[in-house]
């Protein structure tokens, strides 16, 4: 066996995949799997683990994948992870626990997201379950969005023994999975609902149109309610535009609406009550997941995709597998340009935009080269529709109804890292609501913290 490059991992054709909403990504099989862990050599010292934002025993899971003992694999994953079929799909592995393995030195690391994606959906197609919770404890916790660090939050807490209450805004939960990433990268009712299912066969309570700020407030949750402590995880949904002349017009979408029309109300459907608009051409702002998860959006609705971006490709913040599977499928990536208007027809409609070149000069805090326009090289690029993926940041609804919750400059949640207890008492916070936009893992992460902030804070009252 070649110990030093990993098994392949099917996936649909390009030009097939292009055209339609199905999984890109195939997974593994029984004997795939078995024969990827079987590359695994079991460090001592295990890095993928340090590398695992929820400390997944990754050594000890692969192991059982190699004796091709799946059920075990299952339970030691969801030991600490309530979404491993989520994070399979959507982690970036490769900076954080593949970035890390050892065998990667000399050859290919370990596909540990793949590994964690066939045990994940191997448990769904056997009907086997997380260990159950703990018995009820008599203790009440309120938690706030149904997204990643919600809902691990949840499910940390229900383990724990605690009677947890989610609440969500939309009419559906599970926040950015359901909203934010597209079908053929996250499959709705394959993957989602099953795992929420999962959270919520633990005992955890899911109460859906509740927006917290208007429907009721924290301080009423603790006050009126009985919830004796508060998990914010309502996630960073306020999108970020860039301030240029003509974003007013029609067909400007960020990246954020485009995404939730497409994925949660199925707009993409020629039935749909909200339909979008079939461009011909689409012009997609920005580098990062997003970007490409909209520009992916708009290719399969049978638009021709640009994406443009002002620094290069090795400043592109999205996955490399993203990037790959983006050019693959045919969409161009105008890079090293920033778009300095949008125009628009009589009607008020887009009909270009009007971009300008950029070349890297120093680096940025981030240690990325800051982009420098270039005098005199502004062109138009015929369009019908943009996209604007520019990040997004907390909505600021339920800090400003809760008293004595304390924000930073960005309006993210001011909560430590380490527990995630923010300024008032009681109330802990984790996700993207205290970072701003990251990743599904981080989140998830973040939602673990918490739920040991609020079991220690319940204990020690």
């Amino acid at each position: 066996m070649d110990v030093l490059n990993r098994i392949p991992v099917r996936e649909q054709d390009p030009k097939v995949r292009a055209t339609n909403f199905e999984e890109v990504c195939l997974g593994y099989n029984k004997e795939e799997a078995m024969q990827e862990a079987s590359r695994c050599i079991n460090c001592k010292n295990a890095q993928c683990v340090q590398g695992c934002p929820v400390a997944i025993r990754i050594p000890d899971f692969v192991a059982k994948v190699k004796e091709g003992n799946i059920e075990e694999a299952y339970q030691i994953i969801s030991e600490s992870s309530a979404l491993p079929a989520v994070c399979g799909r959507v982690c970036p592995q490769e900076s954080q626990c593949e970035g890390k393995c050892i065998r990667g030195i000399k050859g290919d690391p370990i596909s540990i997201g793949k590994l964690e994606r066939f045990v994940a959906d191997y448990a769904s197609e056997h009907g086997v379950k997380p260990t159950p919770a703990k018995e009820k404890n008599g203790h009440k916790v309120a938690v706030i969005g149904s997204g990643p660090a919600g809902l691990t939050c949840a499910g940390d807490l229900a383990k724990m023994g605690y009677d947890v209450t989610v609440f969500e805004a939309l009419h559906q939960p599970g926040g950015v999975l359901i909203y934010g990433i597209p079908e053929f990268r996250l499959p709705k009712e394959k993957v989602v609902a099953k795992e929420i299912e999962n959270v919520k066969e633990l005992g955890v309570k899911i109460e859906t149109d509740v927006v917290i700020g208007k429907s009721t407030t924290i301080d009423e949750l603790i006050k009126e309610e009985g919830f004796e402590a508060v998990f914010i995880g309502s996630g960073a949904g306020l999108p970020k535009f860039m301030g240029i002349p003509g974003e007013q017009a029609n067909g400007v979408f960020s990246a954020n609406e485009y995404l939730t029309r497409s994925n949660l109300m199925k707009a993409f459907k020629e039935d749909s009550a909200t339909p979008i608009m079939r461009a011909k051409k689409v012009c997609v702002v920005g580098g990062g997941n997003v970007a490409m998860d909209a520009a992916r959006t708009a290719l399969r609705l049978g638009a021709e995709v640009h994406v443009v971006y002002r620094r290069s490709e090795e400043e592109l913040p999205a996955r490399v597998e993203e990037v790959h599977h983006a050019k693959e499928e045919g969409i161009i990536f105008d890079l090293l340009r920033n778009p300095v208007e949008i125009l628009a027809d009589e009607n008020g409609w887009v009909k270009g935009m009007r971009v300008i070149k950029m070349e890297l000069g120093e680096p940025d805090e981030s240690g990325r080269r800051s982009p420098v326009a270039v005098p005199g090289s502004e062109y138009e690029i015929d369009c019908d529709a943009v996209i604007m993926s520019l990040g997004t940041s907390p909505n600021p609804l339920i800090s400003s109804t809760t008293e004595g919750l304390e924000t930073n400059r960005r309006k993210c949640i001011v909560a430590d890292e380490e527990f995630g207890k923010t300024t008032k008492d009681g109330v802990y916070a984790g996700g993207d609501a205290v970072t701003g936009a990251a990743t599904v893992i981080l989140a998830m992460g973040a939602g673990k913290a918490g739920a040991k902030g609020i079991d220690e804070y319940i204990k020690n009252r």
